[in-house]
C-alpha cells in the first residue's frame, strides 16, 4: 500500500490535519502538514480549523493539543508512545511537593502529563523557557519541573536557584561528554550544538545549545559545514534539506550506531498513521476538568511567547 498517498487522500476526506515533530521518521516529517518542536506545534494546534487532529509524537503532545482543541477529535497514531521525562513526575508527588513549598511558583517543561500541567502556573517549552522564568521577579521563588537538567541550564544563564525537579529525558541525558568530546577531537571543524535537555558536562563542550528549532535556524546562518548534533536522530533530516551541502553527525551513545533514537518517537509508523486516520483511533480523551485547568497554564506560556 502507497501509504502515504492513503493518509493524503484521508486527511482531505476527514478535513484533518497532520501535525508532526522534528524526531518522528523522515517519512512521517513528509506526510505532516505542520512539523516543529513543542511550541511551534502548540501553537498549530491552536490556529487549525481542521475537525480532526492527528499529532505523530507523543502523548504529552498530543494531550496538550486536546487541551487547546477540547472540541476536536485528537488522535495518536500509538497510544503508548510515551516520554521518559514526563514519566519522571508524578502528579501526586508534584502535589506533595507544593504542600511542602507553600509560596513556590511552578514552572512546568511542556514534556509533562496533563495532571501536572494542572498543577502548574506556567508551562514553558526549550525555546522560550529562559524567556518564561525571566518574566518573574528576580526574587520569585520558583520550582522547575520536571526536567533537571533544563533547569540548571537556565539556573546557569541567570544566576537564579530555582528548585529542580530530579527528571530528565533518557535520549539526552545518556549522551556521554567524553564521547562527544572525542568526536569533536577527531572533527576540528565541527561544531557541537546541544540541546539543553542534555547534561551539563555535554553542554560544556557545545558551541551552541537551543531548541530544535533554534539549532535549525543556527545551521542555516553559520558559516561551518560540518556539525556534531546533540539531540535526538529525527532532526537530521530537516537539517539536510535546509543545509543539503553540510555534514552533520549525530552524538551517540552507542559505538556501534550512528543515531540517537528515542524509542518512545519512533514507535509511530506510516501504517500506524494510516490505520489512526482510517479508523480515527487511538482517540485522546480528557476529562473537561483537566482541560480547563491545564489549559490555564498553557495559555499564560502562550501570551508571553
Amino acid at each position: 500500500m502507497d501509504f502515504a498517498a492513503e493518509i493524503a487522500k484521508l486527511k482531505k476526506e476527514k478535513n484533518a490535519v497532520l501535525l508532526a515533530h522534528y524526531y518522528q521518521i523522515p517519512e512521517i516529517q513528509e506526510a505532516a502538514d505542520y512539523i516543529g518542536d513543542s511550541l511551534a506545534l502548540a501553537r498549530k494546534a491552536v490556529e487549525t480549523t481542521a475537525d480532526i487532529i492527528v499529532f505523530a509524537g507523543v502523548h504529552f503532545m498530543a494531550e496538550t493539543a486536546k487541551i487547546l482543541n477540547p472540541g476536536r477529535k485528537v488522535l495518536l497514531p500509538d497510544i503508548s508512545a510515551g516520554c521518559s521525562l514526563a514519566d519522571a513526575c508524578d502528579a501526586g508527588e508534584l502535589a506533595r511537593m507544593k504542600q511542602e513549598l507553600p509560596g513556590y511558583k511552578v514552572v512546568s517543561y511542556v514534556n509533562c502529563s496533563a495532571k501536572v500541567k494542572c498543577l502548574s502556573d506556567i508551562i514553558c517549552t526549550s525555546g522560550n523557557a529562559l524567556k518564561i522564568i525571566e518574566s518573574f521577579p528576580k526574587d520569585e521563588k520558583i520550582l522547575f519541573v520536571p526536567d533537571k537538567n533544563l533547569g540548571a541550564y537556565i539556573n546557569r544563564q541567570t544566576g537564579r536557584q530555582m528548585k529542580l525537579w530530579p527528571g530528565s529525558c533518557q535520549i539526552h541525558d545518556i549522551l556521554n561528554a567524553e564521547k562527544v568530546l572525542k568526536l569533536k577531537i577527531s572533527k576540528p571543524h565541527a561544531k557541537v550544538i546541544a540541546h539543553p535537555e542534555c547534561n551539563a558536562a555535554v553542554l560544556e563542550i557545545a558551541d551552541f545549545i537551543g531548541s530544535t528549532a533554534a539549532m535549525l535556524n543556527f545551521i542555516t546562518q553559520d558559516p561551518a559545514q560540518e556539525y556534531i548534533v546533540a539531540t535526538e536522530t529525527g532532526i537530521l533530516h530537516q537539517m539536510q534539506k535546509l543545509c543539503p551541502q553540510k555534514h552533520f553527525i549525530v552524538a551517540s551513545n552507542d559505538e556501534t550506531c550512528a543515531c540517537n533514537d528515542c524509542p518512545y518517537m519512533k514507535l509511530n509508523t506510516m501504517e500506524k498513521l494510516y490505520r489512526c486516520l482510517r479508523d480515527e483511533s487511538p482517540e485522546i480523551i480528557l476529562d473537561p476538568e483537566t482541560i480547563e485547568q491545564a489549559r490555564k497554564p498553557i495559555e499564560a506560556m502562550l501570551r508571553l511567547s
